[in-house]
């Protein structure tokens, strides 16, 4: 009697492992095919935003700003389109890798990807905070330097003093807007 207790509730227990990968199958594809299909859309829209960036000529209109020379000097190269086109491109795969964690039922992945997307505009301000704060932090430094050495004094050193207060200015800004010294 025992053993044929036990021969059921083996077998009940297979038949039910079975029945749950049966049902999980379709949900499977499902995610997959989403996810594939949100892969290829994004990438096609990725590339689209990064040509249209280029026909819009904002890498040349940055360069008369002198973003290029100041992006140089941090060792980064002016290209814009790539980086928007990049930006655009990961915003859309994990908006369908979310989808896709959704049709699955993961709650605990799906909680944690809404928050990389809504992280994701924090990141595009304070990178936007920087570009700023280095066309700022330049000019600023030619100013004060041209202004005290028009009155006959050396402006090096205040110059440079008034570039590194906007940097260290722009630095807690990017730190408050990222979250991440809010005590500041």
């Amino acid at each position: 009697m025992v053993l044929q207790t036990w021969g059921d509730v083996i077998v009940v227990s297979l038949q039910q492992v079975w029945t749950s990968v049966i049902d999980f199958i379709p949900l499977f594809i499902g995610a997959i095919v989403v996810f594939i299909i949100g892969w290829i859309i994004a990438v096609a829209l990725g590339k689209v935003v990064e040509q249209l960036v280029r026909a819009l000529r904002v890498d040349s209109l940055l360069a008369k700003l002198d973003v290029e020379r100041t992006l140089g000097r941090a060792g980064f190269r002016l290209n814009s389109g790539a980086f928007v086109g990049g930006l655009v491109r990961w915003f859309l795969i994990v908006v369908f890798l979310l989808a896709a964690v959704n049709i699955l039922g993961l709650t605990q992945v799906s909680d944690f990807l809404r928050d990389v997307l809504l992280y994701i505009p924090n990141v595009v301000v304070a990178a936007l905070i920087l570009i700023i704060a280095a066309l700022v932090a330049d000019a600023a430094e030619r100013i004060v330097r041209g202004s005290v050495e028009a009155a006959g004094y050396k402006g090096a050193l205040v110059g440079v003093v008034s570039r590194w207060s906007i940097w260290v200015f722009a630095f807690i800004a990017v730190l408050l807007q990222l979250g991440i010294a809010v005590t500041l």
